[in-house]
């Protein structure tokens, strides 16, 4: 029997999974809020639907393996919101089912250490909203839920070098300020590992080995790109947005070693000079 993934809310790491379950030959369903974006989708292999309560309950029959990227928002989880009764009644025939969760929900360790076991504690409204989406995930009865906490995300298309060839790049400075990153292909290929090693109930870090403050991340790039490394900006003084200011409310290293341990991860970017060195080949080779 063909393995069907639903992915609600077929985002940039959906998509990074997609290509490893479609070369095994499975189905995968992606949504979509934008018409506009069917076909684009359907180009990839993805059986594309859209984020509409008929559609979703169609294809929640055919599912055997779930998954959750879309963020919450105030009024709460927009899946369960749109299809909870569906998602339910099906849960039970569900083989896997994972939630694309962050690492906010620990809130801020002031650079100190977080595993899976650390009380969530988290210090923004954003990560407030995850630990309730995870504990609405946790609540279907019979759903074989794994969460995934993931810490900062790049990839290809995702990452500094637009803002350093911009000029728009700033190296922001906050003493002891550190974050964890991971590579949207380490995500694909944890989240393939955990439905070929189910362990409902299970939550895991995804981030690389590597925590680190980000104008450091900022000067690495830039010596890549062999352009000037920006100046550095005190805190206190730079503009931020109301989102991007809460980023730096926040410090922590975070653990992986789960993701090694329980599902035999090996990470093939453990560091974002690995990472950044694979998405500059990947643009480089591709004429970018």
């Amino acid at each position: 029997m063909t393995k069907i993934l639903l992915s609600l809310g077929h985002g940039f790491s959906a998509r990074a999974l997609a290509p490893l379950l479609l070369s095994e030959g499975w189905e995968v369903i992606g949504t979509t809020r934008d018409p506009a974006k069917l076909e684009a989708m359907r180009a990839t292999g993805v059986t594309a639907i859209l984020w509409q309560e008929d559609s979703v309950t169609e294809a929640l029959g055919r599912t055997t393996h779930l998954l959750m990227s879309a963020a919450p928002d105030a009024e709460g989880d927009p899946a369960l919101r749109l299809a909870g009764p569906a998602i339910a009644a099906r849960a039970p025939r569900i083989e896997w089912a994972g939630y694309l969760s962050t690492t906010g929900v620990y809130g801020d360790h002031q650079g100190g250490w977080v595993t899976e076991d650390t009380p969530l504690d988290p210090a923004t409204r954003r990560g407030q909203l995850r630990v309730e989406a995870e504990a609405a995930w946790a609540a279907v009865p019979g759903l074989p839920l794994h969460i995934f906490r993931l810490a900062g995300i790049y990839g290809p298309g995702r990452g500094p070098f637009a803002k350093l060839r911009k000029g728009t790049a700033r190296r922001i400075i906050k003493p002891n300020q550190v974050f964890s990153r991971i590579h949207v292909e380490d995500i694909a290929q944890v989240l393939r590992a955990s439905i070929a090693r189910p362990n409902p109930g299970a939550a895991y870090n995804l981030c690389d080995d590597a925590p680190a403050p980000p104008q450091d991340v900022i000067a690495c790039a830039a010596e890549m790109l062999g352009l000037p490394i920006p100046p550095e900006v005190p805190f206190e003084e730079a503009e931020l947005s109301p989102m991007a200011r809460s980023f730096y409310g926040e410090s922590k290293r975070v653990c992986n070693a789960r993701i090694k341990e329980e599902l035999g991860v090996t990470l093939r970017y453990p560091d974002y000079q690995s990472a950044l060195a694979a998405i500059l080949a990947a643009e480089q080779a591709s004429g970018g």
